[in-house]
């Protein structure tokens, strides 16, 4: 095996190793297989805050395989704290800042050998799942784990209603909120934090069992310890990310995805990573597996009582993947060097509670639905398993806002009523530019009881309720949605897979030739250059380069 350090010029290898040297390197160590420990520890957001202690275990590991770890950093953003303002356009578009930056790091330095990144939340996972098949070195993903929340999902909901209706104070809600958010990892819910990092382990690409367990739970360490064993295993059989990611690993992963009513992000980056592998996934994949895929799992937004943290003591990924089998192919490889097939084998049974057997389960679709239509002509996704039964059935007219400001306001205002279709538009990737989440709007929103949102930008992985995103094409791209006016009559049909805008075609017509839509002001370079090279969220919002 030939290391990545002796294929720099005899000259720049020995400069290289003196720079190595001046860091604290042993000369005696850096003939050894040069590791990168990609870490995306901060003290700002709480699935990160505790993975610098994590990093030490996985470098122990590489050390006790062989090998010799070189650790770096990259970024993380906390979406909690970006929700409902300006700083939500930077939370997509950090995913390929992210995977731009290990590449940078890896591919300018050309002195590593492997790879075990360290991440937790909602663009960082994918960010670094990206990075693996973009770099395509063996790679294993070690993710921060859930929190243990002291309260039941309900009671955080319940205090934020009591504090947007003025019934109790900001330092009461911070009391609640740390009850429910009370140490390191990942907030509790299956919202896209936990979603990916789940996802990672079904995908092949984190150890088998290890991205349920508990934040700060012991066999957290053990397993970043074995992961460091993992990488060099990997090397040693030159097992690489895009052997690992194939085409049947990511319809498995969308299988998962549905199969525990996982966050609609997931359309987002299960189709970026793939990308990154030279593979394309699609909303009609999402929509054709969630349709045979049952619904087996049940943790908050989907139950109100249980969380992931409880998915451990249950099975975790491997029961849940061991009762998916009929819909998933066993024979993929994963990091733990094994196929699926026998990573699952000694599963445990599902409890009945939390998850439930493929012949008996929650629901008998997956929680993932693609709705088409004249308002979306390249479709739009629902988070069907969130959505009350009577709710899939919905019409009403139109109440149109060119901004998440803007409708929350109106709301606030009185000026939304039950029965509303909300249409949310300009928040896509484009013309965010960035798609913030709309979550806030969905919290607002509970109150009226009887609306529906739709819009071009995204949700988070906790909204609950009608709420239809992701629709492409997005209203800076001219799409339908961007001719919809106050008043018009939309029709919305879950069972049909349909999103249907009233109006007639020549109508229609003449407001194509009177609409001049009209592009937000970006005073940040950084988002202006997103906004000119994304793609649609029906692509996953991948960088479209000119060649392509």
């Amino acid at each position: 095996m030939k290391k990545a350090l002796e294929n720099l010029p005899t000259y720049q290898r020995a400069i290289a190793k003196g720079h190595l040297g001046s860091c604290g390197a042993q000369y005696r160590d850096l003939n050894k297989p040069i590791i990168a420990v990609v870490n995306t520890w901060n003290e700002i957001v709480p699935g990160h805050c505790h993975l610098r202690a994590l990093a030490e275990d996985v470098k122990k590991g590489i050390l006790a395989a062989g090998g010799y770890p070189l650790e770096f950093n990259t970024i993380a953003i906390c979406d909690g704290i970006a929700q409902g303002h300006k700083g939500m356009r930077y939370a997509l578009p950090s995913r390929e800042l992210i995977a731009d930056s290990v590449e940078a790091m890896i591919n300018g330095h050309g002195i590593f050998d492997g790879m075990v990144l360290l991440g937790s939340c909602d663009k960082i996972v994918p960010a670094l799942l990206m990075a693996t098949a973009r770099i395509n070195i063996p790679s294993v993903v070690v993710t921060g784990g859930p929190m243990v929340n002291r309260i039941k999902p309900r009671e955080s909901k319940a205090a934020r209603q009591k504090f947007l209706a003025g019934e109790i104070s900001e330092e009461e809600l911070f009391d609640v909120t740390v009850d429910y958010y009370p140490s390191a990892g990942v907030c509790p819910f299956l919202g896209t934090a936990n979603t990916m990092c789940l996802v990672a382990e079904s995908l092949g690409m984190s150890l088998s069992g290890s991205t349920a367990v508990p934040a700060l739970d012991d066999l957290r360490n053990e397993f970043a310890y074995k992961s460091g064993m993992a990488v060099m295993e990997l090397l040693e059989r030159d097992v690489k990310p895009r052997d690992i990611m194939t085409l049947s690993a990511f319809y498995n992963a969308i299988a998962f995805v549905s199969g525990i009513g996982g966050s609609l992000n997931s359309v987002l980056h299960l189709p970026a990573i793939a990308h990154e592998c030279g593979l394309k996934i699609t909303y009609d994949d999402f929509d054709r597996i969630s349709k045979k895929t049952p619904l087996i799992v049940r943790v908050t937004p989907n139950s109100p009582d249980y969380t992931v943290a409880h998915l451990q003591a249950v099975g975790g990924v491997p029961t849940i993947m061991k009762e998916l089998l009929p819909v998933l192919d066993d024979s993929v490889m994963t990091v733990d060097g094994k196929t699926l097939s026998e990573v699952i084998e000694g599963a445990i049974s599902p409890d009945g509670k939390i998850i439930k057997s493929f012949s008996a389960p929650f629901a008998d679709e997956g929680g993932i639905a693609v709705l088409t239509g004249n308002l979306a002509p390249e479709g739009a996704i629902v988070k069907s398993s969130a959505v009350p039964p009577e709710l899939w059935q919905f019409s009403g007219p139109a109440k149109v806002f060119e901004s998440e400001e803007e409708c929350i306001e109106s709301v606030e205002r009185g000026l939304v009523s039950s029965g509303d279709v909300i249409i949310v538009r300009n928040e896509g990737p484009k013309g965010g530019p960035g798609m913030r989440e709309m979550h806030r709007i969905t919290e607002v929103v509970v109150k009226l009881k009887n609306v529906a949102v739709i819009t071009d930008g995204r949700f988070s992985g906790a909204s609950a309720g009608l709420s239809i995103g992701y629709l492409s094409p997005e209203a800076a791209e001219n799409g339908p949605i961007s001719l919809v006016e106050q008043g018009d009559l939309i029709e919305i049909d879950i069972h049909q897979r349909t999103l249907h805008w009233h109006v007639a075609e020549s109508e229609a017509e003449r407001r194509v030739n009177r609409n001049k839509r009209l592009q937000r002001q970006e005073e940040s370079s950084f988002l202006e250059l997103y906004r000119m090279s994304t793609t649609s969220a029906a692509n996953g919002a991948v960088r479209k380069l000119n060649h392509e």
